[in-house]
């Protein structure tokens, strides 16, 4: 269990979100399913809305803006920043793009969304008043992030550019895959795409939310109306299932071990 109100070191993811193409179905089915509740923000926001539990903010939920109604639904990975202007120039020093240019949310903090070289999109969070996730690693709460590609040793040289990560190599037969360390701790991780991944499937970060069963977790979620992408597996970090929501959108449950 994870729970803080201040800033995240930098590199550390903070915060998930995700803009659906229907706002509010998105909110009923991660309700059902996590049992979070939300607040809706205000209407210059789009009516962006925060999703809680226990009081504790865990992720967000929007709408798809105006004008990007043809941008792919997912869910976002947020890096802590403690200079987003100086982050998004090191972005594109290291040869990734800048999609979306610093900005402020109101009082709340700056945001940025960025590209790595391979094209996997992240995004940057500068805390002001909104600092981030309040809770992680409880059932209903994200658990773990990964950025996954098809070139390992040029996701790591990016990262360790941008954001001067730490690696803990886990790879192993047939796998390239790492942790990513701030300070010693671990935070993340960064991977190859197996080769058996769908064309369709382009480098991505990948958000993992964690689950006291995961089989219970995956039949409610087909109970309204989400997707079984892959069964689920057993790993050495926990039982995972692969799925979507009920408007495609891709993530990663897991009932962890211990």
């Amino acid at each position: 269990m994870t729970f803080r109100d201040s800033a995240w070191p930098d590199g550390t993811p903070c915060w998930a979100d995700v803009m659906a193409p229907d706002r509010k179905q998105a909110i009923e089915f991660y309700s059902a399913l996590f049992g979070w509740d939300f607040v809706e923000g205000p209407e210059e926001t789009g009516f962006y809305s925060i999703a809680s539990l226990d009081g504790h903010r865990v992720a967000g939920v929007g709408g798809i803006p105006p004008g990007q109604e043809g941008w792919p639904a997912v869910w976002t990975t947020y890096l802590a920043v403690s200079d987003i202007d100086k982050t998004t120039e090191a972005v594109t020093e290291a040869g990734g793009q800048v999609l979306a240019p610093p900005m402020d949310v109101m009082t709340e903090g700056r945001m940025a969304i960025a590209a790595d070289p391979a094209g996997a999109v992240f995004g940057l969070w500068q805390a002001g008043d909104h600092s981030g996730m309040q809770a992680a690693n409880i059932p209903g709460a994200v658990t773990w992030n990964e950025g996954m590609s098809h070139d390992f040793e040029a996701a790591k040289a990016f990262y360790a550019k941008v954001f001067g990560y730490g690696f803990d190599d886990m790879s192993g037969p047939g796998f390239s895959y790492a942790t990513l360390t701030v300070g010693g701790n671990v935070v993340g991780g960064l991977g190859t795409l197996p080769e058996d991944t769908p064309a369709e499937v382009p480098p991505h970060w990948g958000t993992y939310f964690a689950v006291a069963d995961t089989d219970a977790a995956v039949a409610r979620l087909v109970e309204l109306g989400g997707t079984v992408l892959t069964p689920a597996f057993d790993s050495p970090h926990g039982r995972v299932g692969i799925v979507a929501d009920n408007q495609g959108v891709a993530f990663r449950v897991i009932a962890q071990k211990g």
